[in-house]
């Protein structure tokens, strides 16, 4: 049975989980409703790689209380162990919740959510596509064994470059298409958001608007659908985002391709709004919030597209994961830019050896 959430017969249908919310006497089963914060209970969230990144995501699901148990797995058992036991011995200070982690896969058994962070750098000089390569040489091992050990969980992959290692999880997990997602242009949409706010001295919660396709240097800020307050942009500038717009509202676009350019030449590393981001992610998931989030998904169907590219475009977040893909009314030099980013994926991912 297919499950999604209908916003204007603007979405795709996806083959959904739904878990059972209790089991009553007579054996049937009741599921929870739209809205129904307690679809899932004792909660385990596991962060794979304890770099800056995962670190920053395993202390957000820690603060914010996201799960009862928050799991660090990494294959660098001292620094794991130390990690754990840095957050553990602050627990007290915070809602109760259980660290644990290590070096072994099996600490990651029955998961609800699965949160991988872990691959390998790029080095100086290396291609693209060499990254790519090693990355999916690492996955090829890691998801099947991640799978494994929770199989009704959800993935949500981190790792560069997002969109591609989104459809290699995908593809070495076997999970349906809602229960594997990427962190994608969620961050890349709230940066958009507070630049822009900053820019019109409102704040990033008046502002509604999205970045999508590929995370990074080729994503795509959706000006005709940026609305602030009730207003919509363009109504007041009707030139924003454009080549000959006066108010160069492009350098916002800019700075938030930048952003994480500057953040590593300032501190060497982006971590913590990954980390929040991440965290508001699973959150969303296991608290059945029905957020709309723009998260890396499988966008066949839409745009002409016919192949299982994924990229980012906002989602229904919900206890089924992605409860539904939101049709977007882009305009043409829109649907260009992510016809183009799309084009790009696909040849990395047509150029990978599996």
């Amino acid at each position: 049975m297919e499950y999604a959430l209908d916003i204007g017969n603007s979405y795709i249908n996806y083959q959904g989980y739904r878990p059972p919310k209790e089991i009553m006497s007579d054996g049937r089963l009741t599921f929870p409703q739209e809205g129904d914060s307690t679809c899932l209970h004792d909660t385990k969230v596991t962060v794979v790689g304890c770099g800056s990144v995962g670190s920053a995501v395993a202390f957000a699901l820690v603060t914010k209380g996201v799960a009862n148990t928050v799991v660090i797995y990494d294959i660098a058992k001292d620094r794991c162990e130390g990690e754990v036991m840095d957050m553990e011995q602050g627990c007290q200070f915070i809602d109760s919740c259980k660290v644990i982690g290590g070096a072994d896969i099996t600490t990651t058994k029955d998961s609800d959510i699965v949160v991988i962070t872990a691959g390998a750098r790029q080095e100086v000089g290396e291609s693209r596509l060499n990254l790519v390569q090693r990355n999916v040489d690492i996955f090829k091992k890691l998801i099947p064994q991640l799978a494994k050990e929770s199989p009704k969980a959800f993935f949500v992959v981190v790792a560069n470059p997002v969109d591609i290692m989104t459809y290699v999880t995908w593809k070495f997990s076997g999970f349906p298409k809602n229960r594997v997602m990427g962190s994608g242009t969620m961050l890349d949409s709230a940066r958009f958001k507070h630049i822009l706010g900053k820019k019109l001295h409102m704040s990033p919660n008046a502002v509604h608007g999205f970045v999508i396709g590929e995370h990074g240097d080729s994503s795509v800020p959706v000006w005709s659908s940026v609305t602030v307050g009730c207003a919509r942009l363009t109504d007041i500038y009707p030139q924003c985002g454009k080549p000959n717009d006066p108010d160069n509202f492009a350098a916002v676009h800019h700075e938030v391709v930048q952003s994480a350019y500057e953040i590593i030449r300032l501190k060497g590393n982006t971590a913590w709004a990954i980390g929040l981001c991440c965290s508001a992610l699973c959150s969303s998931i296991l608290k059945n919030k029905g957020e709309v989030i723009p998260v890396t998904t499988c966008i066949k169907g839409q745009f002409g597209i016919t192949g299982d590219v994924f990229t980012s475009v906002p989602c229904v977040i919900n206890c089924h994961g992605i409860g539904s893909v939101i049709k977007l009314d882009l305009n043409e030099e829109e649907k260009s830019r992510l016809m183009k980013s799309v084009e790009t994926l696909d040849s990395i991912i047509k150029g990978i050896k599996w």
